[in-house]
């Protein structure tokens, strides 16, 4: 077991990042002062709570807590204010009051909305992350937690930082192969944005990563939280450099938001915008171009897709809904891109020309 710690000025909290955790959660619960006391919450879904909600209950209540689970359809549909209003009424109906603890168990869209369900619960609760797909690795750990709305992703939301993170790497035996694949994304851009040593090993242990190997699943999960920690610490409420994280998310929550969150994967949307942003900082920050072949090799390498439909998903659709982007000021565009692997850096007033040219060798059909 690997644990890291997060540092910030109201509060500090533990990541635990190891195998067969979950058999251990009321251990971990009572070292972060959650005690029988307190009643508790399980948020879940519909994939995730058959196989692993009724012994996380079973666990529980042997130990003498009183514990409920609320369920939500899986998939991204799901971050939305229709389920956030149901989950407040099954806290209600449970009877929750401000001591008590909500227990996120699932992926980011769990993660996220049950996050957020804490944060305006009552004015706030706690809450704990238990993620349980490689993607969330990224999301559980900083507190960013909300819904999304018809135009924009993760529009709606609060920063809340949860109890304890609790990182059962078993729990990805289950995931279906896209999901893992997906999941591969948000780890590799931690190494593009900090770690040219992370990207190096990332490379050469590709095909036992792939294959779930415990042992590098562990450090793999444990360096990309290690660089979220690092830059979360530094600044929790991205007012500068947490926006770093943000790389290929502007190409890759368009691509989101204008295929109604259903065409592509987060992981896959990430992944595409990637490379895009590397293809676009070659454009203006005169990257070398190693850059943007090295950044697709290496998700290919993991089976990620680097180029998007441009018949399905036009230019002009992709730009709006960057326009929405959280990063934007003053109505220009704005992007994080990269000098040199392990490198970024925000910039803004970009061109629209500029970003047309990027997508153009995006799509597939170039």
């Amino acid at each position: 077991m690997r644990k890291l710690t997060v540092s910030l000025d109201h509060c500090t909290y533990p990541i635990y990042i190891g195998a067969g955790l979950l058999s251990q959660l009321p251990v971990y619960l009572d070292e972060v002062g959650i005690v029988p006391d307190r009643k508790l919450m399980v948020i879940s879904d519909t994939q995730v709570a058959p196989l692993y909600g009724e012994r996380i209950l079973a666990s529980l209540k042997q130990q003498g807590y009183q514990v409920d689970m609320a369920v939500v359809p899986a998939g991204e549909s799901s971050k939305n204010l229709q389920q956030f209003e149901y989950l407040i009424g099954e806290c209600l109906r449970f009877g929750l009051d401000r001591q008590s603890v909500i227990l996120a168990l699932g992926g980011g869209v769990v993660g996220d909305l049950a996050g957020f369900v804490a944060a305006a619960y009552m004015r706030g609760i706690p809450f704990v992350q238990i993620p349980t797909t490689l993607l969330a690795h990224d999301s559980s750990v900083g507190g960013k937690v909300g819904v999304n709305h018809a135009l924009g992703k993760n529009v709606i939301g609060a920063f809340h930082q949860p109890a304890m993170v609790l990182y059962d790497v078993d729990t990805l035996k289950t995931l279906p192969t896209r999901e893992l694949i997906s999941g591969f994304a948000e780890v590799i851009k931690h190494g593009l944005i900090w770690d040219a040593d992370f990207v190096q090993w990332l490379e050469k242990n590709s095909a036992e990563l792939l294959a779930l190997r415990p042992e590098k699943m562990i450090e793999a999960i444990y360096r990309g939280c290690e660089v979220k920690v690092a830059i979360v610490s530094q600044d929790e409420r991205e007012s500068g450099l947490r926006a770093i994280l943000n790389y290929g998310h502007t190409i890759g929550h368009a691509l989101e938001a204008v295929s109604g969150y259903i065409h592509y994967t987060h992981g896959e949307a990430i992944a595409i915008g990637m490379v895009g942003a590397a293809r676009l900082s070659a454009k203006v920050l005169g990257t070398d171009e190693s850059v943007v072949r090295k950044t697709k090799e290496l998700l290919e390498a993991f089976q990620l897709p680097t180029q998007y439909d441009g018949e399905r998903f036009p230019e002009d659709r992709l730009l709006l809904a960057m326009k929405r982007d959280k990063k934007v000021r003053n109505d220009e565009y704005a992007f994080v891109l990269t000098r040199k692997i392990g490198q970024v850096e925000v910039v803004r007033g970009i061109a629209e020309e500029e970003i047309r040219a990027a997508l153009q060798e995006l799509r597939k059909d170039c």
